[in-house]
Parts: structure tokens; sequence; C-alpha cells
């Protein structure tokens, strides 16, 4: 018997509904010219408009509060950032079937980190080091230390405790079974976060880092911003350095033993997650989950 496919639910976002949509919501910029950024990420189509601009549109619902997110907080974090960051110039509504708010935001210039040209760089571990300092430094007023909103909490690495047991066993036999669960269990059990909680990046990896001839220039897609722990921000140590640069990245971070063994389990869930998801269909995540998780286990 044929087993049944699931319905794709998910809009299609054509360059005629961008148009549209650009062209009816901010007529400022109605025939600037459009063109499809190829590859994009999973969780956003994305234009470029004109020379100044991007339009992204979110994929599918988990990505839909990122646009207003970004709106409200990039702003104020940019001055505070010693690496560039988007810049949201709109925020745009659903229409013409679309169903989701979406974004227009300043163009950033770059092309995206690689493991070749930045993993044995002390200076861009330096650099990404200082960055998360300051993010981490950075304190509005409208937010309470004790408290945070529901969009800015992050979750926790027990969240992902059964997914990460599924997938390890998914994978049994491409990686060694036996020191992920050791890895997992220890990150798992690894004392928590006893200060107040700090801002992280929440999707801090390769492919979220532009550079310009070679040297970092800006950190991009902060969808996953929030306030609480900031051990998920460490998986950059596993997905783009090496164990030299790791350490200058740690030393420079000043990283304690419990926090560095939570990002490690961070960098072994996200990288097994996207392994099991996508390796199969794109060489190019299964290189890079491969080394991620393999960097995980190495430490």
């Amino acid at each position: 018997m044929a087993t049944a496919r699931t319905a794709d639910t998910r809009p299609q976002i054509k360059g005629a509904l961008v148009r549209r949509l650009v062209d009816t919501q901010f007529p400022q910029w109605a025939g600037l010219p459009l063109k499809l950024l190829d590859p994009a990420g999973s969780d956003h189509v994305i234009y470029r408009l004109g020379e100044e601009l991007s339009v992204r549109l979110p994929r599918h619902a988990g990505a839909i509060g990122q646009a207003r997110k970004e709106f409200q907080w990039l702003p104020r974090l940019a001055p505070h950032l010693p690496l560039a960051i988007p810049v949201p110039v709109g925020v745009g509504a659903p229409d013409f079937g679309y169903p989701w708010p979406w974004a227009v935001s300043r163009w950033l210039d770059g092309e995206v980190a690689t493991v070749e040209a930045l993993a044995d760089s002390s200076r861009a571990a330096v650099e990404l080091a200082q960055f998360l300092a300051a993010l981490q430094r950075f304190a509005p007023e409208d937010i309470p230390a004790e408290t945070t909103r529901d969009d800015l909490t992050g979750q926790p690495l027990s969240d992902r405790d059964h997914a990460t047991r599924v997938a390890i066993a998914k994978v049994d036999g491409v990686f060694e079974t036996a020191a992920m669960t050791e890895l997992w269990e220890a990150a798992l059990s690894a004392p928590g976060w006893d200060r107040s909680p700090v801002w992280f990046h929440g999707d801090f990896h390769t492919g979220n880092l532009l550079t310009v001839d070679g040297r970092l220039s800006a950190v991009i897609d902060f969808g996953g911003l929030g306030a609480g722990d900031p051990a998920c921000d460490l998986m950059i140590a596993f997905t783009l350095m090496s164990a030299d640069s790791r350490a200058v990245f740690r030393d420079v971070l000043g990283v304690d033993d419990a926090t560095w063994m939570r990002g490690r389990g961070w960098a072994l869930a996200t990288g097994l997650n996207a392994y099991t998801s996508y390796a199969a269909v794109s060489p190019r995540v299964a290189a890079q989950t491969t080394r991620q998780i393999t960097q995980a286990l190495i430490g």
C-alpha cells in the first residue's frame, strides 16, 4: 500500500508576490529591482531590493516572530556591538495570500564565513568572543533582570533531551554512539546558569557570520535572540574554530567549565538535528554538521 504524502502547506513565495508586497506597502521602494538570494537559509526566502535593502519572508510558522523582534531590538543593540548587524527599516503585513509579517532591512555586504578561511584564526576567535561579551553586557532598562518576556526566553538544553537521544540512535554507525551519549549526559548534568540572565544570539554559527576581504564584518539572523543562559552561543566554537582558536575564544570570553560543557551539549544537539534533517539531501550540510558534531566530541 502506498504511503500518503503530507501536503506542503508552506506559502509559495514567488518574485511576483514579493514585488506586489513591496510596491503596495512600501511605495518609496516601488520599482527597485528584486533579486532572489539563492541559496538562502531554511527559515526565510531572501531577496535583495535595489543596492541597499533586503527583503526576508518566513518560509514556515516557526520563523514568523523574527521580523518584529529584530525591528524592536536590533537598532538598540547595534551601537553596542563591535561587528555590524542587520538594521531593520520596516515590517510588512500579511497580504495577497501571504500569511505572516515580513521584513525589510539594510543590505549587508559580505561573504558567508568559512572554516577554510577562519578556523585557525586567533583574530577571528578574539573578535567573536568580544562580540558575545558586548552582547552579554547589553542591558535595556525596560527588561528587569529578574524576568524576561516570553519571546526572549531561551529554551533549556533539557528540552532537547528526547530529540537528541533519538538522533543519536539514528546516526549509530556514522558517529560514535557511546561518546555522543556520554557528552550529552555530561552536558545535561552540568550545573546550570546561576547568574542574572544575559543576552544571547541564539543561532550563533558559521552560516550567520559575514566576512569582507577575509575578515569578520557582520553577524546576521537574530531570530533566536533572547536573554538567559549564554551557553547556546558557544556552538560557534565547534562550527567554525579549530582546537587552538577555540582555546583563545574561551579564554577571552572567560567561560567556566559548566557553561563550556553546556555549550558542547548545544553544539551536539543542534548538529545532530541538522544532520538528521538535511544531510541526506545536502552534501554541504552533511559536511558542516559532521564537523560540528566531531568538534563537540573533541571539546
